[in-house]
């Protein structure tokens, strides 16, 4: 028999969110295979997942280099589990005016937001196309739909990774495959903010920082879905954001 299984790459802090995705969908009683490109971060969560009463594998995987997200699924399929949930959480960004943009800044940013995905998302549909169910998550930013300054590169391979995630929902959709991209609108209140954006977290305060806890309790809730209503975008945003 099967065990009910998520995956989740682009797993980092301790406080963020690919972490608090893992954490969220082991206490719904989904062994949990966490990756990212850190062993020790890895193995810090998958220690406190267990110690909660939940299970986990941290696997190092880096979602730019094909062979390892295959390595990913392949540990899914050896420990002879099913994949109801999968989640591409890799987001990295670098400001750079256009005219300051290298080719390997653009480059390297298309990688991490776009064609990890691409693997990932291969790797996710092969993985529950003969159960036909499953849900796909891609996390995406307010840069999948507008692009500003200096953030181009980052919006091109955001817009990618958004177009992607909208062809695939629409080829697996009828095989039974739940595929949803969210725009996080917003900072989280999380590692990076507090450590690359301190000032600006506390001059939005708690209200105006999206809450890790809130997010995963949407994506479980968008899993949760009956398939004659399905969600396949949605924008999460603190509701004292402007938009």
């Amino acid at each position: 028999m099967q065990t009910h299984s998520a995956v989740i790459i682009g797993v980092g802090p301790e406080q963020g969110l690919g972490a608090t995705l893992a954490s969220y969908f082991a206490g719904k009683g989904l062994h949990v295979f966490i990756a990212g490109r850190s062993e020790s971060k890895l193995h810090a969560i998958a220690d406190k997942i267990r110690q909660t009463g939940g299970s986990a594998t941290p696997v190092v995987a880096d979602a730019t280099v094909e062979p390892e997200v295959a390595k990913l699924f392949n540990q899914v399929r050896l420990e002879n589990c099913c994949v109801e949930i999968a989640a591409y959480n890799v987001d990295s960004n670098i400001p750079s005016p256009l005219l300051e943009t290298d080719t390997e800044t653009f480059t390297t940013l298309w990688r991490q937001n776009c064609l990890g995905a691409f693997f990932f998302g291969k790797g996710a549909i092969n993985a529950m196309k003969d159960r036909q169910q499953g849900t796909l998550f891609f996390t995406g930013a307010t840069a999948s739909l507008r692009a500003k300054p200096p953030f181009t590169a980052f919006a091109s391979a955001k817009a990618g990774l958004r177009a992607l995630a909208q062809g695939m929902a629409r080829e697996f959709s009828p095989q039974g495959i739940h595929v949803v991209h969210t725009i996080i609108d917003g900072v989280i209140d999380g590692e990076r903010a507090r450590t690359q954006f301190s000032a600006y977290g506390k001059a939005k305060g708690k209200e105006g920082l999206l809450q890790l806890d809130a997010i995963a309790e949407t994506y479980w809730a968008i899993h949760q879905q009956h398939p004659s209503a399905w969600t396949h975008e949605l924008d999460l945003r603190p509701f004292k954001e402007p938009f």
